[in-house]
């Protein structure tokens, strides 16, 4: 079962320092953020990089990238944080850190540029904040990895993987103020960004 965490924080570290710092950064954002009116505070957000699809912020092509590292209450970042400390190390220690940094932030801008599409083809303004499209295209990786290279994951797991998605995709869809585009462009752009991470180089096992 490659979703159990085994391992202890020194060993965590070790291990997976990528997903470390992206939940160190997760975790000072969050802290700045309450510093400074509040991390659900739509103001705030703004100021500090939540992507928006208003005409006056269409330029700033950086909020794609930041409102990634932004969550909107303590719920928010408790939750993304459980889903990267669980079910994030095994993608990167498959990958390594550089191909899974690759995975993590294109399938979180893709999310985003989705959801962007999705609201202004609606006539809708949004505040967008959240790793969750990042998170989803891990998840659409393991996607890859479960249809594509069976052999490469225990069934345990590809069922604790396919449970997760249906929840996901039932949770994303059924409460108010999430993202659900975010959700799916993500799960898309990780599932098809692996399949080209895979055809340029040969993976490593979840086993080493």
């Amino acid at each position: 079962m490659i979703f159990i965490r085994y391992e202890n924080w020194k060993s965590y570290l070790k291990f997976f320092p990528l997903t470390s710092i992206l939940l160190i950064a997760n975790v000072v954002m969050f802290i700045v953020l309450s510093l400074n009116g509040g991390s659900t505070n739509s103001m705030t957000l703004l100021k500090f990089g939540a992507l928006v699809n208003h005409e006056l912020f269409a330029a700033d092509w950086w909020r794609y990238i930041t409102s990634m590292f932004l969550h909107a209450g303590f719920s928010h970042l408790l939750f993304n944080s459980f889903a990267l400390i669980v079910f994030a190390p095994p993608m990167e220690r498959l990958l390594g850190s550089v191909r899974y940094g690759v995975l993590y932030l294109g399938g979180g801008i893709l999310g985003n540029i989705l959801a962007v599409a999705w609201y202004n083809s609606i006539g809708a303004t949004t505040i967008s904040v959240g790793a969750s499209g990042a998170i989803y295209a891990i998840y659409g990786a393991f996607l890859y990895v479960a249809l594509f290279q069976r052999t490469m994951m225990d069934e345990n797991s590809r069922k604790t993987l396919y449970t997760l998605l249906v929840f996901g995709i039932i949770f994303s869809f059924a409460m108010t103020g999430i993202n659900w585009m975010a959700h799916l462009g993500g799960l898309l752009g990780g599932f098809f960004i692996y399949g080209l991470l895979i055809r340029l180089w040969k993976p490593r096992s979840f086993k080493q």
